[in-house]
């Protein structure tokens, strides 16, 4: 009860912000449909909504990690969650609290930008609904880096860890825009240690029904999600909750 009443609370805070909303669910709209312009201007495939589409759902996970850590640096700042940690809550119910309302965000965010794929010409297929869960366990992951962020960090801190280095980390390491294999060498072997190609490479497999690829994929997503989430347990434990 008390993490479902936060949570609810969290919610109706991060829709007083609609311009930041508007931004994180329209950006990776507008790039879905920049880069397919761009494919049907030239003469070579580069951008396929096959991979593109998968990719920048991808991308707009991103921007759970801002939305989240804005809410808990802010919660920080003005002192509210310092008067909530003389309650029986754990640093779990808080960040449990914070989790919860982002993850039907971000799979409404996969869905509206898979719905644009299919009207930019993605062939309609069951396979749509795979990519979603696929991209479950990324959303996860983004969700917990902003966490991790807001604990360490102020707002505008957090705005430029994950507004601004996740964002193009994630979009250069996860091979969104190009395949890593051509770079290969060590830009390829660092990227398949962490989980951004491997959150790509999995909602691509789902879409395109190749099922015993995605378990691998996904497993390395889960293991850094859990791992990071675990992380900021124990930070905000130590930072808010016991301080």
């Amino acid at each position: 009860m008390r993490v479902r009443a936060f949570a609810k609370r969290n919610m109706k805070e991060l829709f007083r912000d609609p311009l930041t909303l508007f931004f994180g669910l329209g950006f990776p709209l507008v790039l879905l449909l920049l880069m397919t312009v761009i494919q049907r201007n030239v003469p070579v495939h580069i951008f396929e909504l096959e991979t593109l589409a998968p990719g920048i759902a991808l991308f707009g996970l991103t921007f759970m990690a801002l939305f989240s850590g804005l809410l808990l640096a802010r919660d920080r700042a003005s002192a509210f969650l310092t008067r909530l940690a003389a309650s029986s809550m754990t640093a779990a119910d808080f960040l449990l609290g914070y989790l919860l309302p982002m993850l039907p965000m971000a799979a409404g965010q996969s869905v509206i930008c898979l719905a644009a794929a299919v009207a930019l010409g993605l062939p309609m297929s069951w396979n749509l609904l795979g990519v979603v869960a696929s991209l479950v366990p990324s959303a996860l992951l983004f969700i917990s880096l902003g966490l991790l962020c807001g604990t360490l960090f102020n707002d505008k801190q957090v705005g430029g860890m994950c507004g601004a280095v996740l964002t193009n980390a994630t979009a250069w390491l996860a091979g969104i825009w190009f395949d890593l294999s051509l770079v290969g060498g060590p830009f390829k072997t660092v990227a398949y240690l962490l989980p951004f190609v491997h959150g790509a490479d999995g909602a691509k497999a789902a879409l395109a029904g190749d099922w015993t690829a995605l378990p691998g994929h996904l497993a390395v997503v889960t293991v850094w999600a859990a791992a990071v989430l675990v992380l900021a347990v124990l930070l905000f434990r130590g930072r808010v909750v016991e301080r």
